[in-house]
This record gives C-alpha cells, sequence and structure tokens, in this order.
C-alpha cells in the first residue's frame, strides 16, 4: 500500500523555524517527485514546493520563495521541508505529496499524506 506519512508540524513563534518530515512507502518515492502543499479553513489547498526524483530541481511557491528550502533523502525514503522566518500566514495544515513529475506534481499529485499541522504565532 503506497503511503505517505508527514510529521514535525507544531506551534513556533513569528520568525522561528521547523522542519517537516515526510516518510513515503518506496513504491512511491523512488523515481517520484516530491512536494508540499498546504491549506487553511476555506481556502483551496496551495502549492508550497516540489523536488524532483534526484533532488537535482526544486520550485518553489512565491510567498516562501528564500524562506523554505525543500530537499530529500532517497536512501531513507524521505523528503523534507526546512522552514524559516515563519510568519503568521504560514499557518497552515501542509501536505506532503507524490507525482511522476514536479509538472504534474503541482496539478494532479497521485498520492497524498495525511497532513501535519503548523502553527505560528504572531
Amino acid at each position: 500500500q503506497a503511503q505517505l506519512v508527514e510529521s514535525g508540524g507544531g506551534l513556533v513563534q513569528a520568525g522561528g523555524s521547523l522542519r517537516l518530515s515526510c516518510a513515503a512507502s518506496g513504491r512511491i518515492f523512488s523515481g517520484y517527485a516530491m512536494g508540499w502543499f498546504r491549506q487553511t479553513p476555506g481556502k483551496e489547498r496551495e502549492f508550497v514546493a516540489a523536488i524532483n526524483w534526484n533532488g537535482g530541481s526544486t520550485k518553489y511557491a512565491d510567498s516562501v520563495n528564500g524562506r523554505f528550502t525543500i530537499s530529500r533523502d532517497n536512501a531513507k525514503n524521505t523528503v523534507y521541508l526546512q522552514m524559516s522566518s515563519l510568519k503568521f500566514e504560514d499557518t497552515a495544515v501542509y501536505y506532503c505529496a507524490a507525482a511522476l513529475s514536479t509538472g504534474i506534481l503541482r496539478s494532479t499529485p497521485a498520492y497524498w499524506g495525511q497532513g501535519t499541522t503548523v502553527t505560528v504565532s504572531s
């Protein structure tokens, strides 16, 4: 069964840092692009960051570019999202996603995690 499991969410003060992790079952990690999305109540889920299968290419939403860093460890089947200089507006449920390419991932991910909540206090 393909599975993505996020962890690392929590409460942090504005200006602080947090690292999210997403552990994937082997079947949906090797060769897959991975990414992060986020959603707040009443809003659509939005793209945050993506990384291609070997980590050689990354993409970011304008709102997080320069503050967030996506990375992956293929030996551990894990993708990370390092979040720095956090703002109140970064508060959301963060979801891990997987797809065959970063282009596909931004529109129609094949797999989703269950989400982890990040709360930034102002």
